[in-house]
């Protein structure tokens, strides 16, 4: 495929992605923008939210996980579903229930304005990291395959992907967003499919004995049970994936943002249903994908291992339709995350670090939106261009979990004891324990090994959780 016929693709789907941008953005304001005026029907959310979820990190690392690890990473997804029930029962009624635009808000409530300012402070820094992290993936790839060939340096394709972003999302936010993540999710899956079809096909796979295929090569072993030390031993997995759906979904604005646009309680409970039994199906046909391809590979004598599998396998090998598809994919995937990340980092900063709807005329809100949502812009671009210097392992799922772990535990610990325990704390303590908590779990993880034989993996983030809430007890105060 030339590279015009590639970055035709790409401009036709902007294009698309504009449009519907153009006609959901008419007579918009903050809350509009904040929240679609709480007037998102609940399936078009849930359909938005598996290309969210999944992006395009997901898209590419995990089909290049199955080679080294098989098919674990199930546990983990496995894990999700408790995370999900828990976020339908007791998180999204508590939100509703206090009409929450920012979710930190309910921090201010329970303790005070520090614990307040810290949650959404962490929150502010998880979804930078995290984004950048994600688009840098992608970038990174449509850099190879495309942008090299026409003289494009790597910064400038990052300012184009986020000026992309900032183009169809600055007038309408979550409003556009919610319509853009169905189109995206849609494209991501009809990849997938696409792709599992052809390669199936070109194995000698007959449609019928697919999944029995699957199921029987030894690549598809889910269940670890043998060595509870290892990283992939099935408690230790599944009880992350649980924790991670909590802290990742229930207690991030990116993905309680889009719950929150639903028209009622009972919406957004049907949305997280429904959208916890396809996510669950959706990330075991990627599973299934990583495995064909791997034994593509394999069958063929192709060196292409870990996040380059997918891309090396779909540029050089699998033929024109197959690219064409992969990077319609990898873009829906992509974008589909990032749009609504960019979205709510400008809702948190807004509400929760400026107080704009307390210290503002609507007028001035809705100014200050505008610049605050290029200034976000600007900083993923520059923490985008900052990766490329940093990263080296080919693999990025697996650090971008053991990250989360550590900047979303002190919002876990903060949220588990304003829930389950009536204490009052010392406000002005609680930055002071967010920081400590990260720092100690750290260097707890690190020495486990050595000290116990034990590898906390995606554990971390419990630990650095408990920790927290440890340190909240300490700094309770007195019953009088």
């Amino acid at each position: 495929m030339s590279s015009k016929t590639i970055l035709f693709l790409i401009a036709a789907y902007f294009g698309l992605l504009i449009l519907i941008s153009y006609f959901t953005g008419k007579k918009s304001d903050n809350d509009t923008f904040f929240n679609a005026n709480k007037q998102a029907p609940w399936y078009i959310v849930a359909f938005g939210m598996i290309g969210a979820s999944l992006s395009g990190v997901t898209f590419i690392s995990v089909p290049g996980w199955v080679e080294a690890s098989q098919f674990s990473y199930m546990q983990v997804v496995l894990g999700y579903i408790v995370g999900y029930i828990v976020i339908g029962t007791v998180l999204l009624p508590l939100y509703y229930k206090l009409n929450l635009t920012s979710i930190y808000t309910y921090l201010e409530q329970r303790f005070g304005k520090y614990s307040y300012k810290t949650g959404a402070s962490f929150f502010l820094i998880s979804r930078i990291v995290i984004a950048s992290f994600r688009l840098y993936l992608v970038a990174n790839v449509l850099q190879t395959i495309l942008f090299n060939d026409l003289g494009i340096t790597f910064w400038q394709t990052v300012c184009i992907t986020v000026l992309l972003i900032w183009v169809y999302t600055f007038r309408s936010g979550m409003k556009t967003i919610i319509w853009t993540d169905t189109l995206q999710t849609l494209f991501m899956l009809i990849a997938i499919g696409v792709t599992i079809y052809f390669v199936s096909s070109d194995l000698g796979i007959q449609n019928g004995n697919l999944l029995s295929y699957v199921l029987d090569n030894d690549l598809s072993k889910t269940f670890f049970f043998d060595d509870y030390k290892s990283g992939n031993y099935f408690w230790k997995q599944f009880i992350s994936g649980a924790f991670i759906a909590i802290v990742m979904t229930g207690l991030d604005q990116d993905n309680m943002q889009k719950n929150l646009s639903c028209k009622s309680l009972k919406e957004a409970k049907k949305n997280m249903f429904w959208f916890t039994i396809v996510l669950t199906i959706v990330n075991f046909l990627v599973l299934s994908l990583g495995l064909l391809l791997t034994v593509y590979a394999e069958q063929h004598g192709i060196d292409a291992h870990k996040d380059n599998l997918f891309p090396i396998l779909a540029k050089n090998h699998l033929g024109f339709g197959i690219l064409a598809f992969f990077i319609l994919g990898l873009i829906a995937a992509a974008y589909s995350s990032a749009d609504s990340a960019l979205t709510s980092l400008t809702t948190s900063f807004s509400i929760d670090i400026l107080d704009i709807e307390k210290k503002y005329s609507i007028d001035k809100q809705v100014s200050t939106r505008k610049k605050i949502h290029i200034l976000i812009s600007v900083i993923l671009i520059l923490t985008i261009i900052t990766f490329k210097y940093l990263i080296r392992d080919e693999s990025v799922i697996a650090k971008l979990f053991v990250f989360a772990g550590y900047t979303y535990g002190p919002l876990l610990g903060l949220y588990a004891f304003g829930l389950f325990t009536k204490f009052q704390i010392k406000d002005k303590w609680v930055p002071i324990i967010a920081i400590l908590s990260p720092i100690s779990s750290y260097f707890i993880s690190m020495n486990s090994y050595k000290w116990f034989g034990f590898e906390f993996g995606f554990f971390v983030l419990i630990l650095n959780g408990l920790l927290t809430y440890l340190g909240l007890i300490l700094i309770r105060r007195k019953q009088h």
